[in-house]
């Protein structure tokens, strides 16, 4: 018995020896005069054992079977999910595997067999973020992530992805080689084709996007009083988009958080799957930017969207190609 019921026990004890009323006794033991005749009447019946909970010592109704607990250790202790921190492994368990476990119950099992999540949280700095825009395609964040995706597997790869402002889903994104204009070419088409034409991008301020203003102006620059627009530029206003550039990484947050929980957990998908090439790589991309989406989108202010669709006298594939000036030297 623990010392709470011993204490009971000699109350009810001097209770029935009349030296308590029910009244003293339940001042005592902190519980109404009704519960303690209740208690009493118990207590003559069954002695000692009355005062113990019924279910003391019985497994909970709600309690993971000991199978589950060491089915959740052994798979946390693969190869293939090193890494994984907790609430990654949970969300995996629960839609590939079906193991039917709440957050803190996996966390608990783990950490009882010495296996500490291997990302902490660290605290979180105070910053005045800027608002989410209202509706979706007000404004898409545009960006790149050279990282080592393949783990050395295969090439080093450079991620290129477009993400939306008002509900951090990614609109779309592939891996290629190297960041550059057809890359962005082929975002922006692709984009438009999955969600229409936004109103403004917001990039880096890239060679992509804008031209270095050391290189010397052109005559027909001059003449037209402003730099002639680069291949993603000049894509971008013939289909009405505003390009607008930040001044620094943090501006565009939200696509640079995007790609942090990509480099966690976008890494262990491409190493599951045992990705080695680009077009490996790619597959396995856009089979999770799904996933991504329902783990992490939120939705936006305005159910209102703001992406237009495409006019037709527009030829996309044509907009979003490389174009290229001949010319013809004088004799």
């Amino acid at each position: 018995m623990r010392s709470k019921e011993q204490q009971r026990a000699t109350v009810l004890n001097g209770l029935l020896e009349g030296r308590y009323d029910a009244r003293g006794a339940a001042a005592l033991m902190g519980l109404s005069p009704r519960q303690v005749r209740r208690l009493a009447q118990a207590y003559r019946q069954a002695g000692p054992r009355a005062l113990i909970h019924g279910n003391r010592g019985r497994a909970p109704a709600h309690a993971l079977a000991a199978a589950t607990h060491h089915q959740i250790i052994g798979l946390a202790r693969q190869e293939a999910y090193a890494g994984y921190h907790h609430t990654h492994l949970h969300e995996v368990l629960a839609e590939e595997l079906g193991v039917r476990a709440s957050r803190r119950s996996v966390t608990r099992i783990l950490r009882s067999a010495g296996l500490r999540s291997p990302r902490r949280r660290r605290p979180r700095k105070h910053r005045q973020r800027r608002e989410r825009s209202a509706r979706a395609g007000m404004l898409v964040q545009v960006d790149a992530s050279e990282h080592d995706w393949l783990e050395g597997r295969g090439p080093r790869l450079t991620l290129v992805g477009a993400v939306d402002d008002a509900t951090k889903e990614v609109v779309w994104a592939h891996f290629q080689a190297h960041e550059d204009s057809a890359g962005y070419l082929l975002l922006l088409r692709e984009t438009v084709r999955c969600a229409g034409v936004p109103l403004a991008w917001y990039s880096d301020k890239h060679g992509a996007f804008q031209r270095n203003d050391k290189e010397p102006w052109t005559l027909a620059e001059i003449a037209a009083g402003r730099r002639a627009p680069t291949q993603v530029g000049r894509a971008l206003e013939e289909l009405g988009i505003t390009l607008i550039p930040a001044d620094s990484p943090q501006a565009k947050g939200r696509i640079e958080r995007c790609w942090e929980t990509l480099q966690d957990r976008l890494v262990k998908e491409l190493r599951r799957a045992g990705a080695a090439t680009c077009e490996q790589a790619n597959a396995v991309l856009h089979a999770y930017i799904p996933r991504y989406k329902a783990r992490f989108a939120l939705p936006p202010a305005d159910a209102v969207t703001a992406y237009r669709p495409l006019p037709r006298r527009i030829d996309l594939d044509g907009v979003c190609s490389m174009h290229y000036v001949r010319v013809v030297a004088n004799d």
